[in-house]
């Protein structure tokens, strides 16, 4: 999952690697990280479905792809994925079934 996550280099750098203390009296994570982290928990919960909210704004293009193909198209190949991105690049990636485009005016 670290790796599916592209969190392997961050726990490696990390001074007590995946048992290092994350948050208020811990160390503190990128925006990035946060997500990559919050995704890895949500696979490790094994569900049937997946509402994915804008799971990879705050990470590189390169990173987002690779996370999509490893977490979004493997991992969870036979579950039930929803994702909610202003990132078109992920969607060329994915399987889609259907698209859902939602305009908001104030």
């Amino acid at each position: 999952m670290i790796e599916a996550c592209c969190l392997d280099e961050d726990v490696a750098a990390l001074s007590d690697g995946h048992s290092t203390l994350i948050g208020d009296r811990g160390v503190t994570l990128s925006g990035g990280q946060r997500q990559r982290v919050s995704l890895a928990r949500a696979v490790y919960s094994d569900r049937d479905i997946y509402l994915l909210d804008k799971p990879l704004s705050s990470v590189d293009p390169e990173v987002a792809l690779t996370v999509i193909r490893r977490v979004v198209l493997d991992l969870l190949k036979d579950k039930t994925v929803l994702v909610v991105t202003n990132q078109l690049q992920v969607t060329v990636l994915c399987k889609i079934s259907s698209i859902c485009i939602v305009i908001h005016c104030v």
